[in-house]
């Protein structure tokens, strides 16, 4: 149950990031901190609307947090899931080092074998 609770983390990390306007919403707050809704919707040529829906899928993702001051959303950059990402690629890494030192140790072995 943990491994498919961590799975569905990971694949909702990696479907908020898919999107070229989420990773660079992501890449504004990361530069310029938190900021308001409005403010992030400016640097984009697209409705208030279909930012707000971008940042939700961010929030799914855990990658934002918004906090609410008066009526004022602030979002905030949270990189915290992209630990998860990064263990998943050093996991693959991992696993291709070693198949690859298996597949180093056979062809050693069969040269030895020819000599």
């Amino acid at each position: 149950m943990v491994d498919q609770l961590h799975q569905n983390t990971l694949s909702e990390i990696l479907k908020a990031v898919s999107d070229t306007t989420r990773r660079s919403l992501l890449t504004q707050l990361v530069q310029q901190g938190p900021m308001r809704v409005t403010e992030l919707a400016g640097y984009y040529e697209m409705s208030l609307n279909a930012i707000s829906k971008h940042i939700k899928v961010l929030e799914k993702a855990g990658l934002v947090s918004r906090k609410m001051l008066g009526r004022t959303h602030w979002i905030e950059a949270n990189l915290v899931p992209v630990n998860d990402v990064e263990a998943w690629f050093a996991k693959l890494k991992s696993i291709w080092e070693l198949r690859l030192d298996k597949l180093n140790h056979l062809l050693t072995n069969r040269e030895a074998d020819h000599d």
